[in-house]
């Protein structure tokens, strides 16, 4: 298969915080660079990009960023989603976005159907970072989405993330990589 073609195989992120840089963000961009190495093109919505009026059905009118979201979603082949854990739950940030993903419903390929989705969580602590993962996870099944088999609790407290793509626990490197691989891998198969 030649990814380089005219319809490329894409694989979406989503998430982080409000903060740039953040430890959700890093953690992302370690996902998304293991999927790109693996052939597919590659775009982030980050934390900043996520600020979005609250989801709303009954609205016809989209901002140009909930606009962006919908169309990134809607022409991806896989999904990466990293989401801080805020007192045992995903961001609101990070659930608002995921909310717009219902604008898709009455599409051929509704929801998230059909695409992998990589899921990590960062939280201060363990408890945060496996409940916010298995939210993610449900959430996901909810779309329709094909959660990885490999998800990702990741502990703060333990590890950090650094500004040039690593971090200071390489286990946790490497169960990122492995995410953004099985998205890509899943989407490269699927395009065949």
């Amino acid at each position: 298969m030649d990814v380089t073609s005219a319809n490329p195989v894409r694989v979406l992120g989503i998430g982080g915080s409000l903060r740039d840089g953040s430890q959700s963000e890093r953690a992302l961009r370690i996902a998304l660079d293991a999927a790109a190495e693996r052939g597919v093109q590659t775009e982030l919505i980050p934390g900043p990009e996520l600020v979005l009026p609250f989801y709303d059905t009954a609205a016809a009118e989209r901002t140009e960023r909930a606009v962006r979201l919908i169309e990134a979603v809607r022409g991806a082949d896989g999904v990466i989603v990293v989401s801080p854990g805020y007192h045992g739950a995903l961001s609101g940030l990070v659930k608002n976005a995921l909310d717009y993903v219902e604008d898709l419903r009455e599409d051929a390929r509704p929801y998230l159907d059909g695409r992998a989705v990589g899921l990590a969580a960062v939280a201060y602590g363990w408890q945060a970072a496996v409940t916010t993962l298995e939210q993610l996870r449900t959430i996901t099944h909810a779309l329709r989405g094909w959660a990885t088999p490999l998800g990702g609790s990741i502990n703060s407290a333990e590890t950090k993330f650094d500004e040039g793509g690593g971090a200071s626990d390489e286990k946790s490197v490497g169960t990122l990589r492995l995410i953004g691989q099985q998205v890509a891998d899943h989407a490269l198969l699927r395009s065949r």
